[in-house]
């Protein structure tokens, strides 16, 4: 059984490494949208091209990069399963160039592996660091964990983005990792290649970057079929657990069938865990990298739910309360809120009577407000507020199911 099981596999990595082959002489030759690379934004359909390659395998949209951009884009890697991009940019045939950014607190795994992807490929990885001064004077003000209690965003910002944005600005283009289905919530808009919305490149101004997701339509699977398969070096880490890897600090293993984004920033609400390297693909809670338009209201009969209005608000943040109450802040076009609706409408008519009032506030028109005073980050935010306080509890969990609601519920408000 046990040869026939071996024998069996064998012939299935002989036939997958066949397969990678046949991919690589079609991608020599396949029939891609032809580009100039000496203006990237003004004299390409990019969208148009994304609709061609979308179609196409990782390796033939990784050949029509190298062979746009040669010499001039990079491809960024992480030290995880983002391997499978140098695999292939090494099975073009093509010279490429790998960076990556030492944030200084990365995992003794991770320097490891990029040792060993320097070794196998017989390449050289070009760092980016973070700036001396600005983590200096971070770490000084906040101490080293200052992200477990203000967010990750201002440390990603000094040892991520601003390094990424330096690396870029000597750049025509770069490739990412990134996959639909890292995260179902927030990854689902990547494109296979798009101009890139945030960052710039060596030519400077909007549009001067062209980013490529060769992996966009690739599984978690895929991507470790193709590993395994290709005999690539990968981190160890992954074999405890770990899934996304960033820094040491801010990521930690996920259960079976747990989203592998959940594994980053933990602390934090789901929507709110990207670093800013790829926000432009993001479909962030507060609107910012696309219009938002919702096509009605959530709670709308207000038989249950309480809409507040600014003024009850305002006097309710600063204190002025006779009754405690359970206040969730939302946006009727995040789909975050609107999966929660029926849960918290059936809380409400749990609590209906009681010493707790339910009550709705759309937040996305009064944002900056509820941001400074409600500790509202990303939709929706569910907040308790005690009668006669001023005080605001943030409900810290992604789980709002009626049970789960009910149980914090009667935690902070004895019902």
């Amino acid at each position: 059984m046990q040869l026939t099981q071996g024998r069996a596999f064998a012939a299935q990595r002989a036939s997958a490494r066949q397969a990678v082959r046949r991919v690589a002489v079609v991608a020599n030759v396949a029939r891609v949208p032809q580009v100039n690379a000496a203006s990237v934004a003004t004299k390409c359909d990019w969208p148009a091209v994304a609709k061609e390659m979308d179609l196409k395998s990782p390796l033939e949209i990784m050949d029509h990069a190298l062979k746009t951009f040669p010499g001039e884009i990079g491809i960024a890697f992480s030290g995880a399963e983002d391997v499978a991009l140098i695999e292939y940019a090494h099975l073009t045939g093509r010279p490429y160039r790998v960076f990556s950014l030492d944030t200084g607190r990365l995992n003794a795994e991770t320097y490891q592996t990029f040792d060993a992807v320097e070794k196998h490929y017989k390449i050289r990885i070009e760092y980016t660091f973070p700036d001396a001064q600005e983590v200096t004077d971070l770490v000084r003000a906040k101490g080293l964990y200052s992200f477990y209690e203000d967010g990750h965003t201002e440390c990603c910002r000094i040892r991520k983005v601003k390094p990424l944005r330096k690396q870029l600005k000597g750049l025509k283009a770069w490739i990412t990792g990134q996959r639909k289905d890292q995260s179902p919530g927030t990854r689902t808009e990547v494109p296979v290649v798009q101009v890139d919305p945030v960052f710039e490149g060596l030519e400077g101004g909007p549009g001067s970057l062209i980013k490529y997701n060769p992996l966009s339509n690739m599984t978690s699977a895929e991507v470790w079929n193709f590993l395994r398969v290709m005999n690539v070096p990968t981190n160890k880490l992954h074999n405890c657990g770990y899934i996304s890897i960033g820094c040491e600090p801010c990521t930690r293993p996920v259960l079976p069938n747990q989203p592998e984004r959940e594994g980053r920033w933990w602390w934090e609400d789901a929507a709110a865990k990207e670093c800013g390297l790829h926000s432009g693909n993001v479909k962030k809670a507060d609107g910012t990298t696309e219009e938002r338009k919702a096509e009605r209201d959530l709670w709308i009969d207000g038989s249950v739910v309480t809409p507040l209005s600014k003024d009850q608000v305002r006097s309710m943040a600063s204190g002025t309360r006779t009754k405690d109450t359970l206040a969730v802040l939302y946006a009727p076009w995040c789909r975050f809120s609107q999966a929660m609706e029926g849960s918290f409408e059936e809380l409400a008519a749990k609590l209906k009577g009681g010493k707790v009032d339910v009550a709705k506030y759309q937040a996305d028109v009064d944002r900056e407000f509820c941001n400074e005073n409600l500790q509202l980050k990303t939709f929706p935010t569910i907040v308790f507020l005690p009668a006669n306080s001023s005080q605001v509890i943030k409900y810290p969990s992604e789980r709002r199911d009626v049970e789960t609601l009910s149980m914090w519920v009667k935690t902070v408000a004895g019902q």
